[in-house]
């Protein structure tokens, strides 16, 4: 029920415009109706009157949909149906109420699913315990007082006292205290900032025809924001981490990886959540010295789904910015993080800000069902010992809104600035703005133009556990199979690499050969293995740790012919991945198909590739003939 203010002087089309917005109709076919079982609509009009309807103050109306548009509106946006969508809801007019009823709410209600961190989160108490104060309390050992008993998650001085200091709310602690209320947050909804114009107005030409207060976004004022999404990321061991440097060890240019693991409750924030990293994935990239650009992945959707069935989620992106110092040593640069540099870049910015709207943070307060992210950006950096160091970050949820809408574009000669755009006729961009204290201690307001990316940061810290975990096995003594997307450094992921890798592990440690991420990315996405839709199994065994059903799937059809393939292959000479492979521009390239012209020729039983008879395995997918 939503009360409406209007004068029975009012035009019906003026009215009818009120109710759209009230009840934020994007979608055409509702009218309102006079009476309940929608009968005497009342039809839009710019001459007629609300009193030539004789609707007075009090009166209650009706709003009714046609049936095909409730029900597009109903899948469009993924909204549970348990009531009828054909029921009235009801509207009151001048002073009145507009109310729906219980049906038709519960079937226009979101449907969200929380993490499993968040729903844990949300059932804990989250106050903070207090010892007894031998000073101040004047009770017995049972009893409690102003001076011990317990306080808030969000307690401000509780945050200040801390060791070492919280400087931001965890978002739980920020959702306690918007609940804390008399009201118990009965009306707290979290709202997505947005940067465009609303849709739908009909009282002018669309932008850059015109532009009103009613569609026109508001202003934005950057503002160092209060709370973070993750509180701490934890690196489970440092094999994991030198396995990812390597790269940059051995070519000086910087490398890109996806942060794999889960979302943990963190015990040092009050209500606190930790992402915790299991593996790094390394998507195809071009890395030089100075950048890094991300090219297209065809097996992303098959690494995400490996990750799901192991119980893991991409929880966010980690690169390298490493400048070596002294090689003899072992030092880097310090180049950020101090007062001639930037903790993060604009454009880094921006790219975390995608990543994060890409991967939403599922949140029941929020009517559009998600509310800022949990996704986390960490860089690889030289610390002010000249050792190497990794820094944590999230950017705020306006710089989401930003980048999302396209507001924001980095400079070009000063990377620690953004630059808000300026409207022009194809997009309207609000004025965004900052503010700062000037040389005599006032605070002033500055136009976002250029914008310094500290108003956009919220910092986290980065650490190893004190006792080292190990999602998947490690053993120092074997050769661990290349990473993906090294064939530039001649780590290359074929048969002949997983059959030398499986080759140094005795048949009863099958469960640690298969407990490696890359490895089961690789048999994920191998077209010429039969097994990309039959590991579900094996996923599990590794997910959960059981060993025995890692043996039980070794016992399966495909993975004997897995054996079979690899026992006809081990006998031959394996080609060595040491050194990358440089085709000489002198000498010409052999004619498509392997062969020489004319030569006699087999073809693969696997990928259908045309060899020379010389040749015992095939030249393209290195399977035996």
């Amino acid at each position: 029920m939503k009360r409406i203010q209007t004068k029975p002087i009012e035009r019906v089309q003026d009215f009818l415009e009120k109710v759209r917005q009230e009840f934020d109709l994007t979608h055409s076919g509702w009218n309102v109706y006079k009476k309940r079982n929608q009968t005497d609509e009342v039809k839009s009009s710019r001459s007629k009157t609300l009193s030539s309807y004789k609707v007075k103050h009090g009166d209650m109306l009706y709003l009714g949909f046609d049936a095909e548009i409730a029900e597009a509106a109903s899948a469009s946006t993924s909204m549970s149906t348990t009531g009828s969508l054909m029921e009235p809801r009801h509207v009151t007019s001048a002073g009145g109420a507009f109310t729906d009823n219980k049906a038709s709410s519960s079937s226009m209600r979101t449907i969200v699913q929380e993490d499993a961190v968040d729903l844990y989160l949300d059932k804990q108490d989250g106050r903070i315990e207090r010892d007894r104060d031998e000073h101040l309390c004047r009770h017995g050992p049972q009893g409690k007082c102003l001076h011990c008993v317990p306080i808030e998650p969000y307690d401000e001085d509780y945050m200040k006292k801390a060791d070492p200091p919280i400087k931001f709310l965890s978002f739980h602690s920020y959702i306690r205290k918007l609940t804390g209320g008399v009201d118990r947050g009965k009306f707290t909804n979290l709202e997505n900032l947005s940067c465009k114009i609303k849709p739908g107005c009909k009282e002018h030409p669309p932008w850059p025809g015109g532009i009103c207060t009613k569609c026109q976004p508001n202003a934005v004022t950057l503002n160092q924001q209060k709370y973070r999404h993750v509180d701490y990321i934890q690196l489970e061991n440092r094999f994991m981490v030198e396995r990812f440097l390597n790269y940059w060890r051995n070519t000086g240019s910087q490398r890109l990886g996806f942060l794999y693991g889960k979302y943990q409750s963190h015990k040092d924030v009050p209500l606190g959540i930790k992402a915790v990293v299991s593996a790094i994935y390394e998507p195809p990239q071009i890395g030089t010295k100075n950048s890094i650009e991300l090219l297209e992945d065809d097996r992303e959707a098959a690494v995400n789904r490996v990750a799901q069935e192991l119980g893991l989620t991409r929880v966010g992106w980690i690169f390298t910015d490493l400048v070596a110092e002294d090689t003899k040593k072992g030092t880097v640069k310090h180049v950020r993080g101090n007062v001639d540099s930037h903790f993060l870049t604009a454009e880094e910015c921006i790219m975390a800000a995608d990543f994060q709207s890409k991967h939403p943070n599922p949140c029941k307060l929020s009517s559009e069902g998600h509310f800022g992210s949990k996704f986390v950006t960490v860089v690889v950096t030289g610390d002010s010992k000249s050792q190497v160091h990794f820094e944590g970050y999230q950017v705020s949820n306006q710089c989401m809104a930003l980048v999302r809408d396209n507001c924001l574009v980095p400079t070009i000669d000063a990377p620690e600035l953004g630059y808000a755009k300026e409207s022009t006729n194809e997009q309207y961009v609000p004025d965004v703005f900052y503010a700062l204290k000037d040389e005599y201690g006032n605070e002033v307001t500055r136009l976002a133009r250029p914008l310094p990316v500290e108003y956009l940061l919220v910092d986290l810290a980065v650490g190893f556990p004190m006792e080292p975990s190990y999602t998947f096995c490690y053993d120092e003594a074997v050769t661990p199979f290349p990473v993906e997307d090294r064939s530039d450094i001649g780590e290359i992921q074929d048969f002949n690499a997983f059959t030398q890798y499986i080759q140094q592990f005795s048949p009863d440690k099958f469960f640690q050969s298969m407990s490696d991420f890359h490895v089961l990315i690789y048999l994920a996405t191998c077209d010429m293995l039969p097994l990309k839709d039959k590991m579900g199994v094996l996923l599990e065994a590794v997910g959960t740790r059981n060993q025995s059903l890692a043996e039980r799937w070794a016992r399966s059809e495909e993975w004997a012919t897995v054996e079979q393939l690899m026992e006809a292959n081990s006998p031959l000479p394996l080609a060595s991945h040491s050194l990358p492979f440089v085709a000489s521009q002198s000498q010409p390239l052999p004619p498509i198909g392997g062969a020489a012209a004319g030569g006699a020729q087999w073809t693969c039983a696997h990928c259908t590739f045309l060899n020379p008879t010389t040749s015992t395995t095939c030249e393209m997918c290195s399977l035996p003939k």
